[in-house]
């Protein structure tokens, strides 16, 4: 068992024996108690110390581990368990099938870097126009579509490409079959592109390059198989087993190409899925609708989903009412790789929640209401991140909060919006979420934001007219945006107003004293010379005498022989009138530091 601290005069007294721990990345308080063979109790206790009210089934990350081992023991060091390397990522966990299961569409997701056209790639293969209507040409959250190509069906996700939506493209790749990984030929490989590779890799999917944008005349197919290359994906003509294909979203060139290329590596993976099974997949959006009430988009991954079914996801039950192709057609029954649009929720399901069918409504609700039981139990499986810990062990230093209230169309999309909030805080500052909802912005939020001070900021919703008039007579602030960065640089200019300005002293120059004329209890009148930089009127001095002492004071005036000078520099003798709060007992040899002092408005 490792040797808790001990007090300072009996340290010299044992020899200390120095041991290593290896845990990865994200671990339970339970679970590190158990490692550091102490009882959970007191690594509980230590974290209640700094100010976090933890319990054993708290999932902290490493960063936070090392601090809180580091605070009971001085000869224990943690080390983190290595990733699996690059291109060696386990598969993700897939439902067995039976003997009956059947050939299932492949579900891609394209994903990539922002502006490297997924969406008009998408817009290619179902010679549609969707990017056009997307808010500042960027994907806002998961869309779903299916196609028929060749007498087959092909599931395509659209992920967002701005880097708020990390969490919205890891589910994207968590979804799929086959990640198509678009790069501009004409920009290269960047950072989301780096991100996507890295999500399609540990998802345990099959990655095909579509090189976009080859209709430039500045696109370089030969640079960007280089840059695949350094990624660990080289190209199938390099001796790799990388499939890239050259399109043009724009003409269309290669489109056909990269559809075959797609059905081809679906058929190597063989993918089937049981029909003849109750109805499982997953939400990938949810909204609240004022007409239809709680709608879902939902993937089905087994068995066939039919119109009148009873489904629990998460904490949320529903009889399915209506069910329809995301292409809005009305439809009776979903089969595998199928994305449909649901309502009939009793309340809003998450992005993310697990769905399953049942015999009945009694079954459904009670799957459900086991779901919110443990959702409760586990405090929604969050994560303390180091950043929460040391957020919290700071909780009680000054630290202005930034009130906001968050209403988004969607729940993926309320949720990054969030998460990309929480990045922007700072030891001073930090923006506080005091209510988040899915819709539009009601007049309960505008009571809440009245009473507690906040900005009501809305992520692509409505704010209805006797709303707008509330907020007005109330002076609640209401900001909507359709486009998250935009939202986002808001908020961070909001708190950047909350930071104290901050005071820039830069060195001018230096005289050393060769003459004191006159000295009162408010200023002073010497001469000497310049021996360093320049001085100028109305700067800062800092005085030092010969006894040690250092005094702040300002330069009046300069004088160079007779007249008045703007500045003196080195090797000039000239005269000062120094301004004090208090009299100085100056003398000859004492130097006089010179400063400009600024005040500069700080940011995030």
């Amino acid at each position: 068992m490792a040797q808790p601290k001990l007090p300072n005069i009996l340290r010299e007294e044992r020899t200390s024996v120095s041991k290593t721990i290896r845990i990865k990345d994200i671990i339970t308080v339970g679970d590190l108690a158990k490692k550091l063979d102490i009882p959970p109790a007191q690594l509980i206790s230590e974290l209640i110390k700094n100010g976090v009210m933890a319990t054993v089934n708290e999932k902290i990350d490493f960063d936070t581990a090392q601090i809180v081992s580091g605070e009971i023991f001085e000869d224990i060091t943690l080390e983190k368990e290595e990733a699996d390397a690059v291109g060696n990522f386990e598969a993700r966990q897939k439902r067995e099938v039976s003997a009956d299961a059947k050939e299932r569409p492949p579900i891609v997701a394209v994903m990539g870097h922002v502006d490297h056209g997924k969406t008009s790639l998408l817009d290619a293969i179902r010679e549609e126009d969707v990017a056009e209507g997307e808010a500042g040409g960027i994907t806002q959250h998961i869309s779903a579509y299916q196609i028929s190509y060749k007498d087959r069906k092909l599931t395509f996700l659209d992920t967002p490409g701005h880097e708020a939506f990390a969490a919205l493209r890891e589910h994207g790749a968590q979804l799929t079959d086959v990640a198509v990984i678009v790069v501009a030929a004409d920009d290269g490989i960047k950072p989301q592109t780096k991100e996507a590779i890295r999500f399609a890799r540990r998802a345990g999917v099959k990655i095909v390059v579509a090189a976009n944008k080859m209709d430039k005349a500045t696109s370089d197919i030969n640079k960007l198989k280089q840059q695949l290359h350094d990624e660990k994906l080289s190209p199938e003509e390099w001796g790799g087993d990388t499939v890239v294909v050259e399109v043009s979203a724009k003409t269309k060139k290669g489109v056909s190409d990269l559809l075959d290329m797609i059905l081809l590596v679906a058929d190597v993976e063989e993918l089937k899925a049981d029909y003849d099974v109750p109805a499982q997949g997953i939400i990938i959006e949810a909204h609240m609708d004022r007409g239809k009430g709680a709608v879902a988009t939902a993937l089905v991954e087994h068995g066939l989903l039919k119109t009148g079914n009873y489904i629990a996801a998460g904490p949320a039950y529903a009889k399915i009412r209506t069910m329809t192709s995301t292409d809005g057609k009305k439809i009776e029954e979903a089969g595998p790789s199928m994305p449909v649009v649901l309502t009939g929720f009793k309340s809003l399901p998450r992005f993310g929640d697990t769905f399953s069918a049942h015999q009945n409504d009694k079954k459904a609700k009670q799957v459900a209401s086991d779901a919110e039981e443990a959702r409760g139990r586990s405090g929604a499986n969050q994560e303390l991140t180091s950043t929460d810990l040391i957020a919290m062990i700071n909780k009680n230093r000054d630290q202005q909060a930034f009130n906001v209230l968050v209403r988004a169309d969607v729940q993926g999309s309320l949720k990054s919006v969030i998460d990309s909030m929480r990045t922007l805080e700072h030891q001073e500052v930090t923006p506080r979420i005091v209510g988040q909802g899915v819709g539009s912005v009601s007049e309960n939020d505008v009571r809440l934001a009245q009473s507690s001070g906040a900005v009501i900021y809305g992520f692509n919703v409505s704010v209805p007219a006797s709303v707008k008039r509330m907020a007005s007579q109330e002076g609640v602030t209401i900001q909507l945006y359709s486009v998250i960065y935009e939202l986002i640089d808001d908020v961070k200019e909001s708190l950047s107003t909350l930071l104290s300005d901050e005071i820039v002293d830069t060195d001018l120059g230096r005289l050393v004293v060769k003459a004191v004329f006159r000295t009162t209890k408010s200023a002073i009148i010497c001469g000497g010379e310049v021996t360093k930089g320049k001085i100028t009127p109305n700067t800062v001095a800092i005085i030092e005498t010969s006894d040690g002492e250092k005094v702040e004071a300002v330069i009046e005036k300069v004088q160079r022989g007779q007249q008045e000078a703007k500045e003196v520099v080195v090797g000039d003798m000239c005269g000062l009138q120094i301004k004090t709060d208090k009299k100085i007992a100056l003398e000859e040899g004492d130097r006089v530091n010179v400063i400009k002092r600024e005040v500069v408005s700080r940011s995030i």
